[in-house]
């Protein structure tokens, strides 16, 4: 009996010792009971610094422009859009001060279809009752001033290129039925025959001698929303094309472009003055004449400074430009302004200053008419 007695104490002895946790010698540090992995890389966290940095280049090419839809719901705008012709839209930009930009049309004939406002929060377009004329770019931004001097908020702004289809119209409407357009040497050249449908089978066509212009995607390339493009004129490409849609049905012509290659130096006008008469009898007529060659495209501003010109002395001012071909294929503007003094007085003896300028600069020129 006493054999069982102690073997049963031993027994019991064992379950206390194994049993039960032994206690801790020493108090735990925080966090001591979490499990720690073993050999187990961690990936560091990066710094605050960092997040917000990441954080501000997704703000810079944050779109601040929506299109508002049904029941009051909004859609941030892709690169581009496609619409029918007849619905209206409305388009925001969040924002206290927005600026908007739209196919230039809308402003020439100052189209009551077109609404612009800007309200607390945000600038509001609304487009109603739209035509395939209306196809093209719509962007916006936000306007940072000081007092009366404003710029643009590069890091707010937004932009879309809306198609506006109508089978009946495959290309964007223009105002005329010919047009011209200049080959320079150094800068690309575009035929804008763009379309209002972007699924449409575009070609490039010359008139004479007939035949369809190759479109290589290196030298001529199309870009839908601008047309086709010569990246790298030259006199061989000067001429009358035009271009051919098809979509769904029969193909479509595009209005006529007559290319005309230029080969101008740029800068300031080039410049002459003469005078019908350097020397004149009283009561003869006498006319000034300023001319100026340059490029097709660019404009020529004139003024004038003349002896009677402070006491008022009635002159007569006329304007013109002409394009004339000077052989190789070459095309310049010839710019004219001509001054006329009739009754010719001794207050009208002196110097003729002409002032020609363009975007490059001006140029003066000087001629003295005397008194016989």
């Amino acid at each position: 009996y006493n054999l069982f007695l102690i073997s049963k104490i031993a027994f019991f002895h064992f379950f206390l010792v194994i049993g039960q946790p032994a206690k801790s010698k020493r108090p735990k540090e925080p966090g001591e009971n979490k499990i720690k992995p073993i050999n187990k890389k961690v990936k560091a966290k990066p710094p605050k610094m960092r997040e917000r940095e990441s954080a501000d280049s997704s703000l810079k090419s944050q779109s601040i422009l929506t299109q508002v839809m049904d029941k009051g719901h909004f859609q941030k705008l892709a690169a581009t859009l496609s619409l029918s012709a007849g619905q209206s839209i409305e388009l925001r930009c969040k924002g206290s001060n927005v600026t908007w930009n739209y196919p230039s049309y809308l402003d020439t004939f100052k189209d009551s279809r077109l609404s612009i406002k800007q309200l607390d929060r945000y600038g509001q377009l609304i487009l109603a009752n739209s035509t395939a004329a209306d196809t093209g770019e719509y962007s916006c931004w936000l306007q940072l001033c000081n007092g009366n001097k404003c710029r643009k908020d590069e890091t707010k702004t937004g932009s879309t290129y809306i198609f506006f289809t109508d089978k009946e119209e495959l290309f964007v409407p223009t105002p005329s039925y010919f047009e011209i357009v200049y080959l320079n040497p150094d800068k690309p050249a575009v035929i804008p025959c763009r379309v209002t449908t972007p699924s449409a089978k575009v070609t490039l066509h010359r008139e004479f001698p007939a035949e369809e212009i190759e479109t290589d995607g290196t030298d001529i390339i199309y870009d839908v929303k601008k047309g086709f493009v010569y990246q790298h004129p030259t006199s061989d490409h000067k001429g009358i094309v035009y271009c051919k849609a098809e979509s769904q049905g029969a193909p479509q012509i595009s209005i006529k472009y007559h290319l005309l290659y230029v080969e101008v130096p740029k800068g300031p006008p080039s410049t002459t003055i003469a005078a019908s008469s350097n020397r004149a009898e009283v009561s003869d007529s006498v006319h000034v004449i300023c001319t100026v060659l340059g490029e097709p495209d660019v404009d020529v501003n004139f003024r004038w400074q003349y002896p009677g010109q402070e006491s008022e002395r009635p002159a007569i001012i006329q304007n013109f430009w002409r394009l004339i071909n000077r052989g190789t294929g070459h095309t310049t503007r010839i710019s004219k302004s001509i001054l006329l003094v009739e009754d010719f007085e001794a207050r009208d003896a002196g110097n003729y200053i002409c002032i020609a300028q363009n975007l490059q600069g001006e140029t003066t020129v000087a001629t003295r008419v005397e008194l016989n």
